[in-house]
């Protein structure tokens, strides 16, 4: 199992649990998130989904051990799981306390409240890979604000969570991510299904509006990319632990 679904008190948990791989977007990883995704937006009892990972990464982005996937299905597949996160009619909450990279940032761009601890990490590495962070951009220019999207996706460079909150890609960076995760609970318990329904439609609209104008183009940019000799360079000396040959040592 590369993802784990709990049920608790009116509120799904659904957690990455797929450490070995950084839980890194795998097809297997992208199936089963689907099915827990979808399975906690059919019950009428759940009221909030917590969307979660164990290790110390929360999502690594695409997982480059399948680069030899069709580059359609994968960009396909994480806009339709953006969607997904989007559609789903009851608050996704976000809990981080790790690293997010690439792909990552998207599922976090994505849902309603993202909460992050001290240990987490962001990052927009495709620049650095020879590729660019088409298909997640829709999800994520919309939180961003115009400066830092220019600076972040443009220099691939690391972030702390006290920036990410600060820019807009997250709602709260908090020493106690699981104190903050179950006060936002209490307050979604408070509020009625259809109220949230209907509210979260108004607050998504401008990253359905983006998947719905620009989606087609982003996953034909995204798997020109991909199949380009640059990130074909850029994936292996990832895999190699080396630099890419376009980096010029000081």
């Amino acid at each position: 199992m590369a993802v784990t679904y709990e049920l608790g008190s009116r509120t799904a948990y659904v957690t990455l649990d797929s450490p070995e791989n950084r839980n890194a977007l795998s097809s297997v990883l992208v199936e089963e998130l689907t099915a827990g995704l979808t399975a906690a937006a059919e019950n009428d009892h759940v009221r909030t989904i917590v969307l979660g990972h164990t290790g110390g990464t929360f999502c690594a982005g695409a997982d480059l051990r399948e680069a030899g996937a069709s580059p359609e299905l994968r960009t396909r597949q994480m806009l339709d799981l953006m969607r997904l996160i989007i559609d789903t009619p009851k608050p996704v909450i976000a809990r981080i306390d790790g690293h997010v990279r690439a792909g990552g940032m998207g599922l976090v761009a994505a849902c309603d409240v993202a909460i992050a601890g001290p240990e987490s990490s962001f990052a927009l590495t495709e620049a650095r890979l020879g590729l660019a962070a088409s298909v997640i951009s829709v999800a994520v220019l919309p939180r961003l604000t115009s400066r830092a999207a220019s600076r972040y996706f443009l220099t691939g460079e690391t972030f702390d969570s006290a920036t990410a909150e600060a820019i807009g890609l997250i709602t709260v960076a908090d020493v106690v991510p699981a104190a903050a995760v179950a006060d936002f609970m209490i307050m979604f318990s408070k509020c009625s299904p259809q109220g949230l329904a209907e509210s979260k439609m108004l607050t998504t609209a401008a990253i359905r509006r983006e998947i719905d104008e620009r989606g087609r183009a982003v996953a034909e940019q995204s798997a020109r990319l991909f199949a380009s000799d640059e990130a074909r360079e850029g994936m292996m000396s990832f895999l190699e632990k080396r630099p890419p040959s376009w980096v010029v040592e000081k």
